[in-house]
Order: structure tokens, then sequence, then C-alpha cells
């Protein structure tokens, strides 16, 4: 093979006119967990916050949230859900020099719902309504922090905004009492559902979740539990509960333990299920001790005047408690397959009053 003669002037050339690739300085990579502005364009953020006359806390918390993540490169738009609050908020409250928050509305709804159909009606509304890139959904009081959102933020941007990101509570405030009953209510909701509570409202979403969640009637319930019922790919990262910034909950022991109710509900045919098993289960062992008495009363010497009519019909009507608690579950379970629940999507309209621009970046 012949192979052209060497151009020693064309090398020289290209030597003192180019720059080798390898002498070039690399690009200066991102800080993890961060937007860079050069990079990507900006995080468009909607942040959900449903709430009942906690005005100047959803206020402080707005200020606080816009400092937390003014260098995370990202925008942002509050959502206040008003869940009829009584008394009626300050605009004045919410005017600000803020640098990422670029809109703060209301949303006010007719009635008082409770936290998790707020939230639900708050992800339709945005769904139907705002073009965005991730949800965040927090309480408006304080308890969920702004740098809990900064530590959310960081926990999407890893995963590419492929998850949904849950708060698991490293720490709690409650008193001893609540945690006590806290852990009696896990206990119970592990054996009935077979999942262990861990997470609570506190969250980010991709905003392309909200085509499947705004038609899970689970949502209208319980807003977490849907989201782990959906099968939609999510993960928890370890964030401290805060304080309140003014005011005391207005949550007592019997909103408590609604809130608890509708997290298992979601999971009614599951705990359908575990329950009709346990019912047959208990019935059969009944039916077994029945028979165990029969036995030890005509075959064995064992005297004790009337200890096997009392025993034999004890467990009988044990037995025919069990059977009836199976045959119930069971005609609940499949009436339930055939109904169509509180659709969000379709019906959430009828519980909005009005929304309302609270502050707007010039």
């Amino acid at each position: 093979m012949l192979y052209p003669p060497f151009n020693f002037g064309y090398a020289l050339h290209i030597l003192l006119n180019h720059e080798p690739a390898f002498l070039k300085d690399p690009k200066p990579a991102a800080r993890p967990g961060t937007y860079a502005m050069t990079q990507h364009p900006p995080l468009r953020l909607i942040v959900l916050m449903p709430l009942r006359d906690d005005w100047p806390s959803a206020a402080e918390l707005i200020r606080r949230l816009d400092k937390a993540i003014s260098s995370d490169g990202c925008t942002m738009e509050i959502i206040l859900v008003d869940d009829g609050s009584v008394q009626r908020c300050d605009r004045n409250d919410f005017q600000s020099g803020f640098s990422v928050v670029r809109a703060i509305r209301t949303l006010r709804l007719r009635r008082n719902l409770g936290h998790q159909r707020a939230i639900a009606i708050g992800l339709v509304h945005v769904q139907q309504t705002t073009s965005c890139d991730a949800v965040v959904v927090m309480d408006a009081d304080g308890e969920d922090t702004p740098e809990g959102v900064a530590q959310l933020l960081r926990a999407y941007s890893d995963t590419h905004g492929a998850k949904a990101i849950f708060a698991a509570r490293s720490r709690r405030s409650e008193s001893l009492v609540f945690r006590s009953l806290y852990h009696l209510y896990k206990l119970l909701h592990r054996s009935l559902t077979g999942i262990s509570v861990r997470v609570g409202n506190f969250s980010i979403l991709p905003s392309q979740y909200l085509n499947t969640l705004v038609v899970l009637s689970e949502l209208w319930n319980h807003y977490a539990a849907a989201v782990v019922r959906s099968n939609l790919p999510w993960m928890m990262i370890p964030i401290p509960r805060g304080t309140r910034i003014a005011g005391s909950s207005s949550m007592n022991f019997v909103a408590l333990v609604s809130h608890g109710l509708s997290a298992i509900s979601v999971f009614g045919d599951i705990v359908g299920v575990r329950l009709l098993i346990g019912s047959l289960a208990g019935s059969l062992l009944a039916g077994l001790g029945m028979l165990l008495v029969a036995m030890i009363r005509f075959f064995t010497n064992w005297v004790i005047p009337g200890w096997a009519t009392y025993v034999t019909g004890t467990l009988a009507i044990i037995m025919i408690q069990l059977i009836t608690i199976a045959t119930s579950f069971t005609f609940f379970m499949l009436s339930n397959r055939t109904n169509l629940g509180f659709v969000p999507l379709r019906d959430y309209s009828w519980f909005v009053e009005e929304a309302v621009d609270l502050y707007s970046h010039e």
C-alpha cells in the first residue's frame, strides 16, 4: 500500500492554530440536587397548601420558602386551598419582594372538607388549569419546613423526576400519648392492609402523575395512600417535622381517628379479604372446638356437670357470628366492584367556590 508523503508544514499549521482537545478546560459540573440555569430551564414548581384560617402562618412560610430555594434554579406558584376558612385573608400579608415566587392564588371551597379532600381538589385544579414540571404538597402551618422542600427538590433532581418523593418523619414532636396511639394505629394498619404507615402529605410529585391521580376515587379519601395504591413509582427520604409558626392545631381526636380510617379505607378490598380469611379461619376453629368437646363428652370419663352444653353453645354462637361477618364482607366487596365512586376529575368543581389571585410577579 502506498501512503502520501508527510506534509510537515501543514502539520505545523494545525498545531499552531488549533488547541488540542485534551488541553481544553472541562465544563464545570453542576452541584448535585440543583437546577443549573446554564444547563437546564428553570423548574416550574407548583406548591399546594391546604389550610383553614392559618393565613399568617402561610404568609410567613411562603417568605421562608422563597428564601430557602432562591438558589435552586426554579420558579414557584403557590396555590392555597382555602378549606372553608372562617377568617378572610389579608392580601397585604402576601405582598413581598419574592425571588422565585411568581404567583400566589387561593382556591376557596364552598365548605370544610378536611385536608385530604382539599388536597384532592387542589391537585385536580392544578391538572386542569396550570402547566408545571412538579407539584409540592405541604401543610401551611410550618410543620412542613422550607428546608424539607429543598431536600425534596434534591431527591427529585437525583431521580431525574421519575419518582414521587415523600417525607418520612425522622423525628416527631408530639406528646407521649399521641405517639403511643400513633404506634398502635401503625400496628392496626399493618395488620389490616399489610402496608406500613411511614409517610404523610409532605411530598413532591412529577406533573405527569396528576393524569393518573385525578381519576382515582381513592384520592378523595387519602392522598398518600392513593399514591401508594396507584402503583406509581415512589420513594421516601427522612425529613424531620418542624413546629407551627403561629396558632394551634385544630386537629382533634375524632379528626385523627377519621383520618386514620380514611387511609385504611383506600385498601378496602385488601382489608376485606384479610377479614374474610380471618373470619373463616375463626369459624373453622370454633367448629373444631365443638367437635373436640363432643369427643371429650362421649369418649372420656371427664365429668363436669353442664360444661359440654355451655362450651358447645358458646362456640356455636361464635361460629355463627364469624360466618355472618364473612358473608357480609363477601357481599360488600362484590358490591363495591360494581359501583363507581367519587371521581375527583369529574366531581371536584361542585366544591369550588372561586379562585382569587393574591400576588402576581410584575
